[in-house]
């Protein structure tokens, strides 16, 4: 073999050696860890859209429009109501926002890929995950209605600490922003929860965004600030927890006379969650109060609060009520793929678990 051919082959084998190397040192990025739109597209700002200088670029940013996929979800008469922006320069924008991040009509085997990329966060309850389809799912609204007592703070208090796990564990690696509306939210709980799973409890705390909301502008107001600490703060964020969702709208607008306005300010309220979870792939989780349905002569009486606005935005409704012996019951009202189902759980001293285990303590 001439000199000139075996130096080619030592090319053609550091090559192959190079490529293997490369192959070797991929990884695989687990369920649930998949990319936002404006991360994966990130040279593409929001002065990059046709239309878009400084000055509107702060306008959109003060109303809570970060990136080209918030403009791209945005609604053409939600635009034109800021300062400056036509209905033509609306129509621009937002035909270009979409038009660069490829969202059009897909078909139905590309649409369950992309679903196949969402990720799940576990109730550290088996049973209750398995009800679920594998835990509660990034990108929608999962609604947990039932009486006093039964259980929904405590379930979205366990979802706080264990969306913090990594994802081989049932979490998400990300942090919790907890809006409290009812002044529920109490840290000594997490410190339970986070020491019975053997995790660093100063660190859980922190990763804890707690929102108090006292009334319903407050509560309003906390989306635009949860688009702030993904986009301006770059805080990984999963997983919003509305710990509850009607109580304001419910105490505020009172009588039959405000009833249509309370229902389409709870329906754009529902709406702009049922966005962001969409948008930054988010983990979003609602309790909601009940009440008596007076016609009903038979059976249970209790229905939540909201309407059939909450019912239709709400993806996965799970009715909560105590059992006997301090077992928690929850049923699954509603979902979009799943059968209705009834499982038990325990909520004790160290949080939310199966049956079984409390036999093992």
């Amino acid at each position: 073999m001439s000199a000139k051919h075996q130096k080619e082959n030592e090319d053609k084998v550091e090559k192959i050696d190079s490529q293997t190397d490369k192959e070797k040192t991929k990884t695989i990025e687990p369920k649930g860890a998949q990319k936002n739109q404006e991360e994966e597209k990130d040279e593409f700002s929001l002065r990059d859209l046709p239309g878009v200088g400084s000055k509107m670029a702060d306008t959109l940013k003060e109303a809570g429009y970060y990136t080209p996929t918030s403009i791209a979800m945005a609604s053409c008469s939600s635009l034109e109501a800021l300062e400056g922006i036509s209905e033509l320069t609306a129509k621009r924008i937002i035909e270009a926002a979409k038009d660069h991040l490829n969202l059009g009509i897909k078909t139905a085997n590309e649409f369950m890929k992309t679903r196949a990329t969402r990720g799940y966060v576990t109730t550290n309850s088996k049973a209750l995950d398995q009800m679920l389809g594998g835990g509660i799912e990034q990108g929608v609204l999962t609604e947990f209605f039932g009486d006093f007592g039964s259980g929904k703070t405590q379930i979205a208090e366990e979802c706080a600490v264990t969306v913090q796990l990594p994802y081989e564990k049932g979490g998400l690696d990300g942090k919790c922003v907890y809006v409290d509306t009812e002044g529920s939210f109490r840290p000594e709980r997490i410190k339970q929860m986070a020491t019975a799973l053997g995790l660093d409890v100063e660190k859980v705390l922190n990763n804890i965004f707690v929102a108090r909301a006292y009334n319903a502008d407050f509560q309003l107001a906390f989306t635009n600030k949860i688009k702030e600490l993904i986009d301006v703060k770059h805080e990984p964020v999963k997983l919003v927890v509305i710990d509850s969702l009607t109580t304001h709208f419910r105490s505020e607008y009172t009588g039959r006379g405000t009833l249509a306005d309370r229902q389409q300010t709870l329906n754009k309220y529902l709406h702009e969650l049922m966005l962001c979870a969409e948008q930054y792939g988010l983990v979003i989780i609602g309790t909601n109060q009940v009440m008596a349905n007076p016609g009903l002569m038979f059976g249970d009486p209790t229905m939540p609060i909201g309407g059939h606005i909450l019912g239709h935005a709400s993806k996965y409704r799970i009715y909560l009520r105590k059992g006997k012996e301090g077992k928690r019951v929850a049923k699954l009202i509603d979902a979009p793929h799943l059968p209705d189902a009834e499982v038990a759980f325990i909520v004790d001293e160290t949080g939310v678990h199966d049956l079984d285990e409390k036999d093992k303590k």
